[in-house]
């Protein structure tokens, strides 16, 4: 009889730990299906970009505020064209190089540590121009600057891209938080001031599309991926900042879904007659892009 007990309390613990082991890989498998929803996702926003930039072979391709990389290595790879990334920041240039050539794309993408404004000082010129997620960062008072700059460094048939955070409604402030803890000197601008500060610079506005609910997405997903890497983030800075990262993203995640916030893309040319009448070829372009 005792060992008819030892004998059931052994396989008691073999199915759990069997059950265990199931629900561990049930797990791990939606967990592998989400990233790779992300991950195409992610491959869906660079080819919805791209495509706007009605890339040709042998174009030359500026990215203002390249950031780690990802777009001009998207480009490089997947045209034929050289791209040009500038960035203020020494550690997103040494990332963004080492991305470029595990890319196999370093002969084609050049990253340089220089202002867009020191750029345009040098004469310098581009068929085409893409900056995503770096206009918030400019400030109200610059915006004149940035798109004289801009103007300036984009070839007369050319063609440019902005992709940026954007409120609804008209013109507003920073929250005195964000702007304090989070991103000094930013600012969300409205459609309506950004179009108006580009039309100074006789620059068309081509296309403009409104993402309403995209980036809430993404926010919830950088809250998720904060809560689950607490203690490598407070070892990193302290518990402080991990409790002000996730007040901000929690905050900006309301602002997306049930506020003011929402994204902007809009496509300029200097040449109304640089591209197609109609928007078809950016959906025929998108999936050219999407299926290599």
């Amino acid at each position: 009889e005792i060992e008819a007990k030892r004998e059931a309390a052994e396989e008691a613990k073999r199915q759990a730990v069997a059950e265990q082991n199931r629900r561990e890989a049930a797990e791990a498998k939606r967990e592998a299906a989400q990233e790779a929803k992300r991950q195409a996702a992610q491959q869906a926003k660079l080819a919805h970009i791209a495509a706007k930039l009605a890339l040709r072979d042998g174009c030359r391709v500026l990215d203002i505020g390249c950031g780690w990389g990802g777009m001009a290595i998207y480009i490089a790879t997947h045209a034929n064209v050289t791209v040009l990334g500038i960035t203020l920041s020494e550690e997103q240039l040494a990332l963004a190089r080492t991305r470029a050539e595990a890319a196999g794309v370093a002969d084609r993408v050049k990253f340089e540590l220089v202002d867009y404004r020191d750029l345009a000082k040098r004469g310098e010129r581009f068929d085409r121009i893409v900056s995503v997620g770096m206009f918030e960062h400019v400030g109200q008072a610059q915006f004149g600057q940035f798109f004289q700059a801009a103007g300036s460094l984009l070839a007369d048939d050319g063609v440019m891209l902005l992709h940026t955070i954007g409120r609804f409604g008209g013109p507003g402030s920073t929250d005195a938080f964000t702007r304090k803890y989070i991103f000094p000197g930013g600012y969300i601008p409205a459609l309506s001031e950004t179009l108006a500060a580009s039309e100074k610079c006789r620059l068309i506005a081509t296309d403009v599309e409104t993402l309403r609910l995209h980036y809430a997405k993404t926010l919830r997903e950088w809250y998720r991926r904060t809560l689950a890497h607490r203690p490598q983030i407070e070892a990193m800075h302290d518990a402080r900042f991990f409790r002000m990262w996730c007040f901000y993203l929690a905050g900006a995640t309301a602002a997306f879904e049930s506020g003011g916030m929402g994204n902007y893309q809009i496509q300029y040319v200097r040449d109304r007659h640089t591209l197609p009448l109609t928007r078809d070829y950016l959906g025929v372009a998108e999936a050219g892009l999407l299926s290599r």
